[in-house]
């Protein structure tokens, strides 16, 4: 399905992801095409509100389902949100809190989760549904993809994880922070074993599932040249 929608705040190209106002709205779409003689009436058309930045440049290290790499500037998470969702508007208002609770990454029994959503959080980490997550000095953020993106940050140190917080406004740990956990433990793991000194250098990593970079980063793209 094709729709026409009017931009005025972005230079679009046919191949561009956007996100739109309207029916569609918080829902990716793609340009297919772009009109510059054109006269309209504005009032019938809605407005394209933002567009993914799917400019990557940088190397990028295998590490189990994900692509990983330690310089700051090659997938910082501002970029890769903008793949997923539409910034916030003026009168979205968010609030968060914690209780400063902890438990030991090692251990994921601690963090008092039931049966039934921890098994749905290991589907989701099977299935590669956390499709970002970083770690910068002890800083963690996470971007889970279920009924939509949802967002994660906690604080990681001395293998202990705290402040563990996702958008999803659940009162219970719920399935999308247990799939991140599984995931970072797994992905540490695997850097600690094959680049240590590269995370050693930098106090910072990204990683990508290996499927979210090809298909936003490289799709689309008509010209251009990739390296392996």
């Amino acid at each position: 399905m094709n729709l026409s929608y009017y931009n005025d705040a972005f230079d679009l190209k046919c191949g561009d992801i956007v996100f739109v106002e309207g029916k569609l709205e918080g829902l990716r779409g793609r340009v297919v095409d772009v009109a510059y003689n054109f006269k309209i009436k504005l009032s019938d058309y809605k407005r394209v509100i933002s567009v993914a930045d799917t400019n990557v440049q940088g190397e990028f290290f295998f590490a189990g389902s994900h692509f990983v790499t330690f310089d700051r500037s090659t997938l910082p998470y501002e970029k890769v949100i903008t793949w997923f969702k539409s910034p916030a508007t003026e009168d979205e208002i968010f609030v968060s809190g914690n209780d400063d609770c902890g438990f030991l990454l090692h251990d994921l029994s601690a963090m008092s989760i039931s049966r039934a959503t921890a098994d749905r959080g290991h589907d989701y980490y099977t299935d590669n549904r956390i499709r970002y997550i970083s770690l910068d000095n002890t800083h963690v953020r996470a971007i889970v993809e279920g009924s939509r993106p949802y967002e994660l940050a906690c604080d990681y140190a001395n293998g202990e994880i705290r402040n563990l917080v996702c958008d999803c406004f659940c009162s219970e740990p719920c399935k999308h922070k247990f799939a991140a956990m599984l995931q970072l433990k797994e992905t540490l793991e695997l850097i600690e074993k094959n680049y240590p000194a590269q995370l050693e250098a930098t106090q910072y990593f990204a990683a990508v599932c290996k499927g979210t970079l090809l298909n936003f980063a490289l799709d689309g793209k008509e010209t251009g040249s990739i390296v392996l």
